[in-house]
């Protein structure tokens, strides 16, 4: 069972909730991807995913030297409204301030 508190905390730092937000399409993202979108190196964005990973929000699999990540399919319904409200918070935010 994921504990929703992890998944809160791991939500809470802008990079991660980026990056959820990137992965939210259902596609599979390379972290140089991710890194080049977000700006952060690979030592901090895997980091980053190794946090996510550990709430249990994404999944990965290793190609080659790379990492592709994606959401994590087998979440609960409830766990993704919880998401989703949180991404829709952010992205009304952004609006808000451009």
């Amino acid at each position: 069972m994921i504990k929703s508190v992890k998944v809160l905390a791991a939500l809470a730092e802008p990079t991660r909730l980026a990056a959820m937000a990137i992965l939210y399409d259902g596609g599979e993202h390379c972290v140089c991807e991710l890194m080049e979108k977000l700006g952060a190196t690979q030592s901090r964005m895997s980091r980053h995913m190794k946090i996510l990973k550990g709430a249990g929000l994404v999944i990965d699999r290793r190609d080659a030297q790379w990492v592709r990540y994606r959401w994590n399919p087998g979440l609960s319904p409830e766990l993704t409204a919880v998401i989703d409200a949180v991404l829709a918070a952010e992205r009304k935010s952004e609006r808000t301030v451009a």
